[in-house]
């Protein structure tokens, strides 16, 4: 029986621990924090439970469009959002997550050990805990330790007043003035969110607009959402330092202005969690980023040791961590295995609205690195998002010019999350827009304007026009 040990409980890590065990390896799963790692803790588990939140005050907020009226017409005011139970609720369903995973691995035979697991070499795996050190032999290792939130030099989190992305569960207030630092993914979807729920938000973003590596049709969309809501962005900013004064926090920028807010937030990305392992004594390579070098079946340059997840710095998505996890797992234990496609993997911003891509993005357009045929279909016209009250957003996709096989393509809508799946699987599977748009689809539907979109590529103009 071959013996596998995985070190890190998050979607890499137990996805892989589920299959191992199902081809027949002999599996030992080491987690220092808790089953389900950050992602079901920390970061995508209460992050998105807290946005589901502030999805319904969103909601309300246009609930005056459609005919129905708060006394005063006063959101805020007619419902009180009670933090402290918000927060209590979300790590509540966090933890019952965590709880879940680990039930279903026990279940499936897996040895869940509590620890710090160190590598002693390419084969075997110490694991301490309270004190006590156990030793694991093993024929693969798979590393699956994530990230941890970057702080800046001169701004160091401090749980209270100056949070990462993980202390803001401790809040038990809405913060008066909250000041988000870094307009990338996270920063976006938390000043969202808490915009959402009634607090004052200030956005700090180095760039001119925010979320600078998403489609940048959706994140004009989202940015002119955040005005309209009167958020402050502060454009082409870069902060330097954050302190506490008081009851206030001081985040300094780079030109010399200073922002003043109750909390600071700081969203500025991540560093992968290699320190302490034991891998140059295993003889692991590593980017100068810190990440995990691997190859697209997840292997390290060391033929028994694998590695998935964030740590690798490939796509920081659970859902390309589990896959990756799963790959390391199919190709060590002998199954058949495809190599990791990111051209298929779909992706969403848990903003209002939300944005979801999968496949070609419009800056690989716009360089010239792939040539296709393209429509943005505005969902203004579309009559379900009418009923709704939602007229911002849009439909793209990019079909292959002479063939018409769909590519990629983006969502601005809500639930985008949801309706980017049939494009997903166009891109998996090849589909043509002919094709797609030859399939029913409900009506009145914001997915009406998907096929729209890909009768609208079915042209005998230049195939080479963009739209």
């Amino acid at each position: 029986m071959t013996r596998v040990v995985i070190i890190g409980g998050g979607p890499g890590g137990y996805e892989a621990a589920l299959v191992a065990s199902q081809l027949g390896g002999d599996v030992t799963l080491v987690e220092r924090d808790g089953l389900g790692g950050a992602a079901v803790l920390t970061d995508c588990v209460p992050s998105k439970t807290l946005i589901a939140t502030a999805e319904v005050m969103s909601t309300m907020e246009r609930a005056s469009g459609l005919g129905l009226h708060f006394r005063g017409d006063d959101v805020e005011g007619a419902i009180r959002v009670d933090m402290a139970e918000l927060n209590k609720r979300v790590l509540d369903l966090a933890h019952a997550q965590s709880s879940d995973i680990e039930s279903r691995l026990r279940h499936d035979g897996v040895h869940v050990v509590r620890g710090a697991a160190v590598l002693e070499n390419a084969h075997r795996v110490s694991v301490t805990s309270e004190g006590e050190t156990e030793r694991y032999d093993a024929d693969i290792i798979l590393l699956a330790t994530g990230t941890t939130p970057r702080e800046l030099p001169e701004a160091r989190c401090d749980g209270e007043r100056i949070l990462n992305w993980k202390q803001l569960y401790a809040l038990d207030a809405i913060p008066e003035r909250l000041i988000v630092v870094g307009s990338g993914v996270t920063g976006a979807e938390f000043a969202s969110a808490y915009d959402a729920l009634g607090g004052d938000v200030v956005l700090v973003s180095s760039r001119q607009q925010v979320l600078p590596g998403e489609d940048q049709d959706a994140a004009n969309v989202l940015q002119r959402a955040f005005k309209q809501r009167g958020m402050d962005i502060m454009s082409e900013s870069r902060a330097q330092s954050a302190r506490v004064e008081g009851d206030e926090v001081v985040v300094g920028l780079t030109d010399g202005r200073e922002v003043r807010g109750s909390h600071c937030l700081l969203a500025v990305g991540s560093t992968p969690n290699t320190a302490g392992l034991g891998l140059e004594e295993a003889g692991v390579t590593l980017t100068p980023s810190g990440h995990i070098l691997t190859d697209r079946v997840s292997r390290t340059n060391v033929r028994s040791i694998y590695a998935a997840g964030d740590v690798t710095g490939v796509f920081p998505l659970a859902s390309v961590a589990a896959m990756q996890g799963r790959i390391a797992m199919w190709h060590a234990l002998g199954d058949a295995v495809g190599p990791l496609d990111l051209r298929k993997v779909s992706s969403n911003v848990f903003t209002s609205p939300e944005i979801a891509t999968v496949g070609t993005t419009q800056k690989q357009v716009d360089s010239g690195e792939v040539r296709v045929a393209s429509v943005l279909l505005p969902l203004a016209s579309n009559a379900r998002a009418k009923m709704q009250g939602f007229t911002d957003g849009f439909v793209k996709l990019f079909c292959l010019p002479t063939t018409g096989i769909i590519v990629g393509g983006v969502v601005v809508a809500p639930n985008a999350s949801e309706l980017i799946h049939s494009v997903a699987v166009c891109v998996g599977q090849r589909v043509t827009v002919d094709e797609f748009s030859s399939s029913f689809t409900v009506y009145p539907s914001m997915t009406g304007s998907l096929a729209e979109a890909a009768r609208r590529l079915h042209t005998t103009g230049d195939p080479f026009l963009t739209s």
